[in-house]
């Protein structure tokens, strides 16, 4: 038995390539190939919605799979905690479906995230670097947002202080973005597609966590993952490490 799949953000480099990775696998079936403008009414017979669109239309994506009994696998960023209690309250009226809002689809990255957050509590300091096309609309990057947000909880878990910094004068901007105190820079630069590194300092040396992806392909077998396992997962789940066995 297959799993009709609708894919939401269709025309998109990224939607493009999901299209084509669901359509090869023998478990999936390419219900709806989903375009701006296009009627979400297309995606009506898939169990699975997949939304690779932007933050502006999300919300509306989400809520209208719920509504219409299908589960959601989203990789769009822009995600607040309103956004997230709002679509669990969506949920919350159709308990047997599943979201997974995936900040990254890359195994690789996830996997950086997952490594940051055991290593920040061994290193006095740690900032998060993300290099990503100029193409891309928002910065920091979602990946690099959830990277700080897992480092500052394991550094307040274990009881740690902010990274020292004796900065007194600054242009605005010069020491990036900060989020729940970790220190955000992001880079656009033509030539690159998504890299993030993690740097952690302590006495005497540093430890630096990177990942590079050149090709969009890299994102697929994450998203293939979460859409075979989103409907056994009820709930809204938020970050693909969490369908990973780590």
């Amino acid at each position: 038995m297959t799993t009709g799949v609708a894919v939401v953000g269709a025309r998109g480099r990224m939607g493009a390539q999901a299209c084509r990775a669901v359509a090869g696998a023998d478990d999936l079936d390419l219900v709806a190939e989903i375009g701006r403008g296009d009627s979400l009414d297309a995606a009506l017979g898939a169990d699975v919605l997949v939304d690779l669109t932007v933050p502006g239309s999300v919300m509306s994506t989400v809520e209208w799979a719920l509504a219409h009994g299908l589960h959601v696998v989203t990789g769009t960023t822009g995600w607040t905690d309103a956004r997230l209690a709002q679509v669990r309250r969506w949920q919350a009226a159709a308990p047997h479906l599943g979201v997974l809002v995936a900040t990254n689809f890359g195994l690789g990255a996830v996997l950086v995230m997952q490594f940051a957050k055991q290593a920040a509590k061994y290193f006095e300091s740690v900032e998060v670097v993300e290099l990503h096309h100029p193409g891309k609309v928002d910065a920091p990057s979602g990946s690099a947002i959830r990277t700080a947000q897992l480092i500052a909880a394991a550094r307040a878990e274990a009881g740690m202080g902010p990274s020292p910094d004796a900065t007194e004068q600054e242009l605005p901007g010069a020491r990036g973005a900060v989020v729940d105190g970790v220190h955000v820079h992001a880079v656009r630069m033509r030539g690159m597609t998504a890299h993030q590194e993690v740097v952690l300092g302590g006495p005497g040396e540093t430890l630096t966590l990177r990942d590079d992806t050149y090709d969009r392909a890299a994102y697929m077998p994450g998203l293939l993952l979460g859409v075979r396992t989103v409907a056994g997962r009820p709930g809204v789940t938020v970050g693909l490490e969490h369908y990973l066995d780590l």
